[in-house]
């Protein structure tokens, strides 16, 4: 039982942090997954993983950074076993902090090395693409910009929309910084932060051009394709633009996965993220609600969705996009 071997740091931690589980005795799963993902997809995924192996999990949900900070604050006390994200910024974090073991060769060789760190302590397991959306009666195909840099421009004035304050935008902020570098990210924020109009949440973007409030967002693709399999009815009046050539919109962000140092189940630890990029976990990724990429070079994700090898995403080290910065700068430009 996890409380009985770390018992003073694992009841302090449980007093201080909502997140964690009293020890109040009862026997408790055998992994622990501090989980930024979405819930219903890993969910379903952490059922799958226990009918395969008979090993429970108990999932911990929160945002990106929430979790990584908590980490880094926990360290060698923290009760998780395992790390997953929405995107790759909050394992940096953690990362750099020294909290990852390394993972299994059979699991890193399953997903290709762009979608994994060099030093082999996490792996992506499933990836979003950056996109334009946009009002077909507002924004005519020959207006559509060449790269998101140009969404800064005088000429988007009052007609761009995002949603800043989720782990979203904040990679999208981070693959700019790591190809166009700081000065040009802070002007393109500022620029961005002009034209544009905030919203909570990239489903609300969606809305917000889909009515014509505004003529174009700034989201993933997911998104816009889950809901035209559900019903249209927040997409039907927009079309997707993929920026093209490599350029910091046409970013794809990676969500990612890693074992802790201090668990005190590795073995069970690295099955889970073994599981989930293989064949068998990234199937039950594509054939659920998500509709993000998988990663796993054996499995596709189909359901008319433009795939992943057709985007022509930047030449980024997803190990070192900088959460620090980029949280520096959106505060600097007034959206944090």
């Amino acid at each position: 039982m996890r409380c009985s071997r770390r018992p003073v740091a694992a009841l302090a931690l449980a007093l201080a942090v909502p997140l964690l589980a009293a020890c109040g005795g009862e026997e408790e799963p055998s992994l622990v997954v501090y989980n930024a993902q979405h819930e219903e997809l890993i969910d379903v995924v952490a059922k799958e993983f226990t009918k395969e192996t008979g090993i429970e999990v108990q999932l911990r949900n929160g945002s990106d950074l929430e979790l990584g900070n908590q980490l880094a604050t926990e360290g060698d006390a923290s009760p998780a076993d395992v790390f997953l994200t929405e995107n790759s910024p909050a394992m940096t974090l953690v990362d750099q902090k020294g909290l990852f073991a390394e993972l299994d060769a059979s699991t890193l060789d399953q997903i290709p090395e762009q979608y994994r760190p060099a030093d082999g302590q996490w792996t992506g397991f499933a990836a979003r693409s950056t996109v334009m959306v946009y009002n077909t009666d507002q924004v005519s195909k020959d207006e559509l910009p060449t790269s998101i840099m140009d969404l800064a421009k005088p000429e988007w004035r009052d007609r761009i929309s995002f949603s800043p304050t989720g782990a979203d935008f904040q990679a999208i902020v981070s693959a700019v910084l790591a190809t166009q570098g700081t000065a040009a990210t802070r002007d393109w924020l500022a620029g961005l932060k002009t034209n544009g109009t905030v919203y909570d949440g990239n489903n609300v973007v969606l809305e917000s051009v889909n009515s014509g409030e505004k003529p174009a967002g700034v989201i993933y693709h997911y998104y816009w394709y889950r809901d035209q399999e559900e019903s249209g009815e927040n997409s039907d009046s927009s079309q997707l633009h993929f920026f093209e050539d490599g350029d910091p919109g046409a970013f794809v962000s990676v969500s990612g996965a890693g074992v802790l140092k201090s668990s005190d189940d590795a073995k069970d630890a690295q099955k889970f993220v073994e599981y989930l990029v293989s064949p068998k976990g990234q199937q039950v990724i594509a054939d659920s609600y998500a509709l993000e990429y998988t990663l796993n070079p054996e499995v596709d994700l189909g359901r008319d969705v433009r795939p992943l090898s057709d985007l022509s995403p930047p030449d980024v080290d997803v190990s070192e996009l900088s959460s620090p910065e980029v949280t520096e700068l959106m505060q600097e430009a007034g959206f944090l």
